[in-house]
C-alpha cells in the first residue's frame, strides 16, 4: 500500500514563507499529475497548483506567491509558499495521479496568523 507523507506545515505570521513536502513511501509508476489541494474550516477542497510533464497550472488566489515542483526520481512533490495571508490557512493535501490509482497525503495544516 502507497501511502503519500506531508511534512512542513505550521504556523507562520502573514508575509511568511513555508515548504510543503510530499513524499511517496514506493516508487509509483506512470504518475501523470501531482497535485496540492487545500481546505479551509466551512469550505471546499480547492485545487492549489498541479504539476505535470508539460508544465504547471496555480490556482488564480496562489499565482506569483506559490511555486510547486517535483523530483521524480523520489517521487516526491514540493510546493513553495511565499507571501502568505491569512486566507491562506487551511490543510494542505497532496493527490498523485497514477494511469491505475489516485493517491492522497493525510493532510498538513498550515496557519498564518495576521
Amino acid at each position: 500500500q502507497v501511502q503519500l507523507v506531508e511534512s512542513g506545515g505550521g504556523l507562520v505570521q502573514a508575509g511568511g514563507s513555508l515548504r510543503l513536502s510530499c513524499a511517496a513511501s514506493r516508487i509509483i509508476f506512470s504518475i501523470s499529475d501531482m497535485n496540492w489541494y487545500r481546505q479551509a474550516p466551512g469550505k471546499q477542497r480547492e485545487l492549489v497548483a498541479t504539476i505535470i510533464s508539460s508544465g504547471t497550472r496555480y490556482a488564480d488566489s496562489v499565482k506569483g506567491r506559490f511555486t510547486i515542483s517535483r523530483d521524480n526520481a523520489k517521487n516526491t512533490v514540493y510546493l513553495q509558499m511565499n507571501s502568505l495571508k491569512p486566507e491562506d490557512t487551511a490543510v494542505y493535501y497532496c493527490n498523485f495521479v497514477s494511469r491505475l490509482n489516485d493517491y492522497w497525503g493525510q493532510g498538513t495544516q498550515v496557519t498564518v496568523s495576521s
